[in-house]
């Protein structure tokens, strides 16, 4: 555990102190198993690998009740330098997807002199709420993403609340089609979301995602920045499944110019998840 301004942030690590540091942060609503079958070989080669718990999930919690429970991209982004403020890293890595992509791609857009490189899922998750409130997206993309229509209903708070695994097991089924989790692999990962302020930043993330709910006024400056959709200047590289429903593989297409460092994206297939899977140990 370590303390930063707003939170005391849970992590695991893998590998030595003085290796060269990774931070592999996960989506919602998963946990840092997600990734169990990389971090290992990343420290083997002597990587530092550090895999936090995001706010609101597992051990990690808020330091004060008077702290705002935002799910902002900005509070994503500023969490993950305050990590590294506090475990006295001056850069790193970054690699992420949903949550933990966006805010990976956060502080490489707003810190980018803290990266030495990005690893994103998907693409270049940066939002802008006040377009996304006024532009939906195509009609297949408001289908395959109910769930954030959902959790803005107060409905959805109520069955968040009410049976939030039955909720993300759904979830979980929808956005990997082609992944057929076990029970035991599920329930590993729920006991995350059983923290205390797990339900409030979710919905906080999902509602401000349309402009529909307050804002923590200490992280305007970052968002107003945000909106511009500003280019992300350090090395990346965008990585894609091609069974994904939820952002098929055109969301990231054309995306270079918002870029200005080394980019490469890899189309990751499900036959070559399957191979790595049995290569790696």
């Amino acid at each position: 555990m370590v303390r930063t301004p707003s939170l005391n942030i849970g992590y695991e690590q893998t590998g030595p102190d003085s290796g060269d540091p990774i931070f592999l942060l996960h989506g919602w609503p998963y946990d840092p198993r997600s990734y169990d079958d990389i971090r290992g070989p990343l420290a083997t080669v002597g990587h530092r690998v550090i895999v936090p718990y995001l706010r609101c999930f597992g051990p990690t919690v808020f330091r004060s009740p008077n702290v705002f429970r935002s799910g902002q991209q900005s509070a994503l982004g500023k969490d993950v330098i305050d990590l590294m403020d506090a475990l006295e890293i001056e850069k790193a890595t970054l690699v992420g997807y949903d949550w933990g992509g966006r805010g990976a791609c956060v502080a490489a857009a707003l810190w980018p002199e803290r990266v030495v490189a990005l690893v994103s899922a998907t693409g270049y998750t940066i939002q802008n709420p006040e377009k996304n409130a006024k532009e939906p997206a195509n009609i297949e993309m408001i289908r395959q993403s109910w769930y954030r229509w959902f959790l803005n209903m107060p409905l959805g708070e109520i069955e968040l609340e009410r049976d939030r695994e039955a909720l993300t097991r759904e979830c979980w089924k929808a956005w990997s089609p082609k992944w057929q989790f076990t029970d035991a692999e599920f329930a590993v990962t729920a006991k995350s979301f059983h923290n205390p302020d797990w339900v409030a930043t979710t919905l906080n993330c999902y509602r401000t995602w349309y402009a529909n709910a307050p804002v923590d006024p200490a992280l305007q400056e970052y968002e107003d920045r945000l909106a511009s959709k500003p280019k992300i200047p350090v090395p990346t590289m965008i990585l894609h499944g091609d069974s994904d429903p939820l952002y098929p593989t055109s969301a990231s297409e054309g995306q270079e110019s918002l870029f200005t460092s080394f980019y490469e994206r890899r189309i990751l297939s499900q036959k070559l998840c399957l191979l790595v899977q049995k290569v790696v140990p």
